[in-house]
């Protein structure tokens, strides 16, 4: 796209010419239609997703800022919590709100139990204890409400440890986590644990189920054996839960439910001597899109639970598939024990690069997410790759099979980027680093951050350090490469 039309132009365009430039800007995005990426989108075909937008559109203008306006909207979130609740087999008070996101669900649990804990225990240093697999929201959370977070460690297995769990519980702590699944490696934290100890310490206790909330009840539905994670659990206080997620409803909406509506209050702000009026609000947003509101309940009403149930039969053939496949390649191994739908895998040896293989898929077309600690790549399974898990493991072979012949591909692109940020000690200098980068995106004519790294025998002239294309992700590894 050209510079002229990134600005406000002087005179309209035409419906079709602004319709056809934002068709051709995602040439470069995942090809998540032939399921191809393996996170961020959760699509079926065209025809659902005219639907989701048809029901979208009907409410695009309406504004759940204010309830009392927009009863529509209420009445529909209304409709939508209670679908939750009883998935989540809360009890008659169970109650909550409609989010943008999980992220949103997220700050609002620790915003709650720190209000919650300061209005009475008093507490004023707060503290939350988190399993060190909790989603980054968590810790995005703990920096924006001043919330300490103690972290619970992993096993070798990859569950979360909690030998230290009831020890780290003091006066302080205001709320504990488990994840069902975590992220990292799609492990269900062991809740009835975890509940049995916040019920015992008198602390609540929330579940973070933006992933598992609409896909791991189906799958109980279907046979899945899984430990009690939801409010069948007497400690567990809250849940989030997304619907953009495996509830397959339109960007952005998830959920945060509580066992009473005693706990929700802590949830809320109100301003009484405001000028323009007294002003409450239930959750962190003041404008509520109101098509999120009528996508998210058209899905509901489109899947029902028949419909989620043969969803989950589909992602579970899928996860089976793709396990299985990379557990048959003796250089790779599945982190842990996940039910799915998440699932991790990395080298059976140290020293693979695990991330130059997902440099050689990135470049056949897919898109895989890295993790560190240890070093792996990343999938969210969903019902569309059942069409693509065989195409995706066949390329994966072939990936493998290269970087085995050539370890120096580790070296090269985005994997010596990755593998750099992953094994650097410094923590604090490789956040000033990223930040600095990621900021750069943000600037008056920033783009799209390149992770790709080129090595000094590879670097072209202009790429060298120094030059006005040399990055700062690039400029981190050559300052650590040079004092190693």
């Amino acid at each position: 796209m050209n510079e002229t039309r990134t600005a406000l132009p002087d005179r309209g365009r035409t419906p079709g010419e602004i319709l056809a430039e934002l068709g051709s800007l995602g040439g470069r995005d995942p090809d998540y239609r032939h399921g191809r990426a393996w996170s961020l989108v959760y699509w079926l075909d065209e025809a659902y997703d005219e639907f989701l937008s048809r029901a979208y559109r009907s409410y695009s203008s309406a504004n759940g800022l204010n309830p009392t306006a927009f009863q529509s909207l209420k009445r529909l979130e209304s409709g939508i919590v209670a679908a939750v609740a009883r998935l989540l087999h809360g009890p008659p008070e169970t109650c909550g709100v409609v989010t943008s996101g999980g992220t949103e669900s997220c700050l609002l649990a620790v915003k709650t139990y720190r209000d919650l804990a300061r209005a009475s225990r008093g507490v004023r240093r707060p503290e939350m204890i988190l399993p060190a697999t909790a989603h980054v929201a968590w810790f995005k959370a703990s920096e924006y409400f001043d919330v300490a977070a103690k972290l619970l460690p992993l096993d070798t297995d990859f569950r979360v440890d909690l030998r230290g769990l009831e020890g780290r519980v003091n006066r302080n702590t205001v709320m504990i986590l488990g994840s069902a699944p975590e992220y990292p490696h799609g492990m269900v934290d062991p809740i009835e644990a975890m509940g049995a100890i916040a019920a015992t310490r008198g602390v609540p206790m929330h579940v973070d189920a933006c992933v598992g909330g609409f896909i791991l009840p189906f799958m109980e539905m279907n046979g899945v054996t899984l430990a009690s994670w939801d409010y069948r659990v007497p400690g567990v206080t809250s849940i989030s839960a997304d619907l953009h997620k495996y509830g397959y409803a339109a960007k952005g909406a998830s959920t945060i439910t509580y066992r009473n509506l005693e706990l929700l209050k802590h949830q809320m702000f109100v301003y009484q001597d405001w000028p323009g009026g007294v002003f409450a609000s239930p959750a962190l947003l003041g404008t509520r899109p109101g098509g999120a509101y009528a996508a998210a309940w058209a899905a509901l009403q489109y899947f029902g639970i028949e419909g989620y149930r043969e969803l989950a039969r589909r992602t579970s053939r899928a996860f089976a598939s793709l396990r299985a496949g990379i557990e048959a390649m003796p250089e790779l191994r599945v982190f842990g024990d996940p039910p799915g739908p998440l699932l991790s895998y990395g080298a059976r040896e140290p020293g693979f690069g695990i991330y130059a293989v997902g440099d050689l898929l990135e470049a056949r077309g897919w898109q895989v997410n890295r993790l560190q600690f240890p070093e792996g790549l990343h999938a969210m399974v969903t019902a569309k790759h059942e069409d693509s898990v065989d195409a995706f493991l066949d390329d994966l072979r072939d990936a493998v099979a290269a970087v085995k012949a050539d370890p120096s591909l580790a070296r090269r692109g985005s994997a010596a980027t990755y593998g750099l940020m992953a094994n650097v000690p410094l923590r604090g200098m490789v956040k000033r680093r990223v930040l600095e980068a990621f900021a750069g995106m943000y600037a008056p004519g920033g783009g799209a951050l390149d992770l790709s790294a080129s090595t000094a025998d590879d670097a072209t002239d202009d790429e060298r350090p120094g030059s006005a294309r040399h990055s700062l992700i690039e400029r981190l590894i050559l300052w650590w490469s040079s004092r190693r």
